[in-house]
């Protein structure tokens, strides 16, 4: 049985909550947007429904640790239909009172739970440490991240205490949404396509602070005068900078 949902955390827990009104315990979860149809198996679409999610929200809590249920919602960022199928199956045996189910690693659906637990903690992260911000004259600071899973929610708050002083937006390009901050709340926020160009490049859309371009040779100077060559190790740098988030770096810009 596929169930198709909205691919929010609220509709995959509507879709938890649906498979045991229907008694569907074999069941897919697949976001609208990446359902390409089947001629094979039966699809139920899925209505988020708050009042819904939120009881099952409230039944894990009597059920599991805090901290457990905040795994739940990690693994669920992953965006990967695999993952999703096997954290379903894990909150329905938590249901049917295997509360213990997340410290059996010999179930391979919950071996898979904790590697992809571990992945979405390396790269939330590695974002917090890898976001860099350029500043336009309005007085904005701006971010583009493209994360290998959905960890934007997972770091706003950091962000929002560490620079609570100034307004910034982090915007996920490989997702489509970001994060406003405007020193009194956090806002989701979907820019169109100009919009998220000019965020990709400020030089030439948005109108670069005069500062900032000193701010950032300052960076890459300080970057290049504590390199030593001589201990240079690339395959160990690529271990914990990969590649793929050398373009976002301005110590990586020539």
């Amino acid at each position: 049985m596929i169930y198709c949902f909205d691919g929010s955390y609220p509709g995959f827990l509507t879709a938890v909550f649906e498979s045991f009104e229907r008694r569907h315990f074999q069941v897919t979860p697949v976001a609208n947007n990446e359902f390409s149809g089947t001629l094979f198996e039966e699809i139920f679409e899925i209505i988020t429904d708050v009042n819904k999610a939120e009881r099952v929200q409230r039944g894990l809590l009597k059920k599991l640790k805090k901290n457990e249920v905040h795994d739940i919602f990690k693994v669920f960022l992953s965006d990967q239909q695999e993952v999703w199928k096997a954290l379903i199956t894990i909150m329905q045996q938590v249901f049917l009172g295997n509360n213990a189910i997340l410290q059996n690693f010999g179930d391979p659906h919950v071996l898979l739970f904790d590697q992809t637990l571990t992945s979405v903690n390396r790269e939330r992260h590695r974002m917090k440490a890898f976001i860099r911000f350029q500043k336009s004259d309005d007085g904005m600071f701006q971010a583009t991240i493209e994360p290998d899973f959905n960890v934007l929610p997972l770091i706003t708050d950091f962000f929002r205490k560490r620079y609570a002083d100034q307004p910034w937006i982090i915007y996920d390009v490989k997702r489509n949404y970001g994060v406003l901050y405007d020193l009194n709340s956090l806002t989701e926020v979907q820019l169109s396509a100009v919009e998220q160009d000019s965020l990709m490049k400020s030089d030439q859309l948005v109108t670069v602070d005069e500062q900032e371009h000193h701010y950032q040779t300052l960076w890459k100077q300080y970057f290049k005068s504590t390199n030593i060559i001589a201990r240079k190790n690339m395959k160990l740098h690529l271990q914990h900078v990969p590649r793929r988030y050398w373009k976002y770096l301005i110590e990586k810009q020539d």
